[in-house]
């Protein structure tokens, strides 16, 4: 599918992303009595990132996050020459998500953006208080498992079919751990989108929310492709392999459709 095609693919998938996971923060976390609450809002995260694995994973891939294309281009799953578009398209599709959440927010009498409006932020903006130092840590460890939990995942020899479970159920897992810490981003389009419209102290320290996540997708999917990635050159694949969400590449897709007929396929790795 034409790189154009995919990059819209991202941009809906990232979207979606955000609407679901910062809407569910924004309008349902605090509902009274009804609300959702911190639970809800991390299984929210989750459920767009499992729901557009299953929708798009065939199409681009479904990375939704530029540190997780980054990752994937160092661990060698995804091309250096499409890493631009992918990035420009979630970013973008984060914006407009974030905009449309305004737009619903702001339609309730007493909204205010000062209350965060769902942006990642470290010392004082930290939920919990937490410093530089820790809201940097925690998003690149948190961020180096999020790659090591997607290339496992996606790997050839991994159960196929499953990997949008393991990566949307991952996803809500590093959010109840994250956040109280910095309200969790492990993604700079997530991050953006909403930091643009609140401006002030969220674009101050956006560098952040770029930055560790950034090094801790580069660090789990270099670590993944140098200690584990190797041993699958003498390790065959599965008879046929039908059903697999291929999120690292959609060109492993069309790939694997090709080679679907052959009855016993060597794994290229």
């Amino acid at each position: 599918m034409h790189l154009s095609k995919r990059a819209a693919a991202e941009f809906l998938g990232t979207f979606w992303l955000v609407f679901g996971g910062c809407g569910s923060a924004v309008l349902a976390a605090a509902f009274p009595q009804l609300g959702i609450g911190f639970y809800g809002v991390a299984l929210a995260f989750g459920l767009t990132v499992l729901t557009m694995a299953y929708a798009i994973g065939h199409i681009s891939g479904c990375h939704l996050n530029p540190a997780v294309s980054f990752g994937l281009v160092v661990g060698r799953r995804f091309p250096v020459s499409e890493l631009l578009p992918y990035i420009i398209a979630q970013v973008t599709g984060g914006i407009a998500a974030a905009g449309v959440l305004y737009v619903v927010a702001s339609g309730k009498a007493g909204f205010d953006l000062s209350s965060g409006f769902a942006s990642n932020g470290y010392a004082d903006h930290s939920p919990g208080g937490y410093s530089l130092i820790a809201c940097f840590v925690a998003e690149v460890v948190l961020t180096f498992f999020f790659l090591i939990i997607i290339m496992g995942a996606t790997d050839k020899r991994a159960p196929a079919g499953f990997a949008p479970i393991a990566i949307g159920l991952g996803l809500t897992l590093i959010h109840l751990i994250g956040i109280p810490v910095t309200n969790l981003s492990v993604n700079p389009a997530r991050s953006t989108g909403t930091a643009i419209f609140v401006g002030s102290w969220a674009t101050a320290q956006l560098w952040l929310f770029w930055v560790a996540p950034m090094i801790g997708g580069t660090l789990g999917g270099a670590l993944y492709a140098a200690m584990f990635e190797r041993a699958a050159a003498v390790v065959e694949a599965p008879a046929v392999d039908k059903g697999r969400a291929a999120l690292p590449s959609a060109r492993a897709v069309d790939r694997s459709i090709r080679l679907s007929d052959t009855p016993v396929q060597k794994s290229p790795l």
